[in-house]
């Protein structure tokens, strides 16, 4: 099935491109280890407890990842989600921004948070990348296609005993792999402390499914994972790209010839 921006193949490459160019070299840093609030689960009891240990598994895994991600608004979409063992991260999602004519990368670093145009057969544009949020903090709204937080940024509060979630263990979504937990919030005057749904991870906590309000994401190919997820182009001031489609250039009429 074709997709919108990048194809199934392009994406495959992407993803393979992704962990090869990431990858430990002779004489590169060690990488350091990921530093992670990971409670044991033994804090934790039935479902709850078994999606602390999935998600405290997770922030100790490296792994690079191809994902579809139907919205309901077309042709499913490609999402490559890559984990550094340093902890670094990124989540590249075809046609992301700019009313899905855009696509895009969120990449966390020991820097921040950037926003990365990425370019595509397309849109043959040399990538940049535009720092939107301090060190592990959420990307804002009117900047974040939304997919990235299942990724990386719910795992610690998964791991946290003081968000009010609700956890029960559910069957697999069709098609899906691995142990699915349904996820709610328990205090109706508070917003949900995550995007509340379906959540499916491997034996490594490795997410292979999620059903959330704005869509649902599938594994479909999986490799091992980089020592470190560099930005794929250069910092530059700005400013990053919206969500919405930009205005249309309005069409100036030809061929009228005025009135006296």
């Amino acid at each position: 099935m074709s997709r919108r921006g990048l194809s199934a193949s392009a994406a495959v490459l992407l993803l393979t491109g992704v962990a090869a160019c990431s990858g430990e070299s002779e004489g590169a840093p060690e990488p350091t280890a990921s530093v992670s609030a990971s409670p044991s689960a033994e804090v934790f009891s039935g479902a709850r407890g078994a999606l602390a240990a999935r998600a405290a598994r997770a922030m100790d895994t490296a792994y690079a990842a191809l994902y579809t991600l139907d919205d309901g608004r077309g042709q499913p979409r490609n999402v490559v989600a890559t984990a550094g063992r340093d902890g670094t991260w990124r989540v590249d999602v075809t046609g992301g921004a700019l009313g899905g004519t855009a696509d895009v990368s969120i990449v966390s670093t020991a820097a921040g948070v950037f926003q990365c145009t990425l370019g595509s057969q397309s849109n043959p544009i040399s990538p940049t990348c535009v720092k939107v949020a301090k060190p592990g903090k959420r990307v804002p709204a009117e900047y974040s296609p939304k997919v990235e937080r299942l990724f990386r940024q719910w795992l610690p509060v998964f791991t946290d005993r003081q968000p009010a979630l609700a956890v029960t263990e559910v069957p697999p979504l069709a098609g899906a792999k691995g142990t699915c937990f349904s996820i709610d919030s328990i205090s109706a005057s508070l917003t949900a402390p995550v995007d509340i749904g379906i959540y499916c991870y491997a034996d490594d906590g490795v997410l292979t499914a999620a059903r959330v309000g704005f869509g649902e994401v599938k594994v479909t190919n999986q490799i091992a994972g980089p020592a470190t997820v560099p930005l794929p182009g250069p910092e530059t001031a700005g400013p990053p790209m919206g969500m919405d489609a930009p205005p249309a250039v309005p069409v100036q009429p030809t061929g009228v010839t005025p009135s006296a």
